[in-house]
């Protein structure tokens, strides 16, 4: 009778493990589903010149150094259309995701040359804060290697 316990026992807490395993990895979908949404949504708002509203896709920590109003300034007034995003992976720890998009734009060169289009390869930071994900803009990154 004992070992029928000891069995039931054993049967049980694997069913537990297997079940919080299934759980965290829920969570760890969603954030994977959050993370991509958001980083193509700041980029569509870029895209759209509401860069007033990309703000608030911004890790606090660069809201507190830049204002809504300066942001949206630098980035509608540069030279530079982009017009369309696409997702392409994220590779991401707890608290960090590095994510890659294939970014669309088109820049007037003036001239002869004209209007010129291309795509780029943008790789972004993005930090969970509060629970929230976060775009991490390269000049608040730490910069590994490298002396100041």
């Amino acid at each position: 009778m004992k070992s029928k316990n000891v069995y039931f026992l054993q049967r049980g807490a694997l069913l537990v493990l297997v079940a919080l395993a299934g759980c965290m990895a829920g969570v760890k979908d969603q954030d994977n589903s959050v993370i991509r949404t958001r980083a193509v949504e700041r980029w569509d708002l870029l895209i759209a010149h509401q860069a007033e509203k990309a703000y608030d896709y911004l890790s606090p920590g660069y809201r507190e150094t830049k204002p809504r109003e300066a942001y949206a300034k630098e980035m509608n007034g540069r030279g530079i259309r982009w017009s369309k995003v696409r997702f392409g992976s994220q590779e991401c720890d707890a608290e960090v995701c590095k994510v890659h998009l294939s970014v669309d734009y088109s820049v007037d060169l003036g001239g002869l040359a004209g209007k010129v289009a291309s795509s780029g390869l943008v790789v972004e930071t993005w930090i969970k804060t509060k629970g929230q994900w976060y775009f991490l803009p390269d000049q608040l990154q730490p910069k590994l290697g490298k002396e100041s």
